[in-house]
C-alpha cells in the first residue's frame, strides 16, 4: 500500500488546498455576478487572483522526504503528450467561454425606455 502520512481521503494537503482555492473563488464569483454596478466586473481579478496563487503553489517547492538515494532515480512522464493534449483543448474551451461571457453578457444591449406613451 501507497504511504499516506499526511494525506486525508487519499490526496495530500496541497490538493486540498487547491480545491478549498477555487472553491472560494468559485462561491465569490457567484456572489459577485449577483451584485449591482461595477462590483460585478470584479469576477475577472477573483479569477484571475486564484489562478496566480494556484500558480504560485503548483510552484512552490515541496519538502523532499525521500532519502538522497531515491530522489536520484529518473522519473519518466509517460503520458506527457497526453497532457499537452488535455491542456490545449482546455484552454480552448476556456478561450471559448469568455468569448461567449463578452458576447451574451457584456456586450448585450440596453435599449432606452420611450420618454412617453404617444
Amino acid at each position: 500500500m501507497a504511504d499516506t502520512a499526511g494525506a486525508a481521503l487519499g490526496i495530500g494537503p496541497g490538493v486540498l488546498l487547491l480545491q478549498l482555492l477555487w472553491g472560494l473563488s468559485l462561491l465569490l464569483c457567484l456572489a459577485l455576478s449577483r451584485a449591482a454596478g461595477r462590483v460585478r466586473f470584479a469576477m475577472g481579478p477573483v479569477a484571475l487572483g486564484a489562478a496566480v496563487l494556484s500558480a504560485a503553489l503548483l510552484l512552490f517547492p515541496r519538502e523532499d522526504g525521500r532519502p538522497a538515494s531515491a530522489a536520484a532515480e529518473e522519473i519518466v512522464d509517460t503520458f506527457f503528450i497526453g497532457r499537452l493534449v488535455l491542456l490545449a483543448v482546455m484552454s480552448l474551451v476556456v478561450l471559448g467561454c469568455l468569448f461567449l461571457l463578452l458576447i451574451y453578457h457584456l456586450l448585450e444591449p440596453v435599449y432606452a425606455k420611450p420618454l412617453r406613451d404617444s
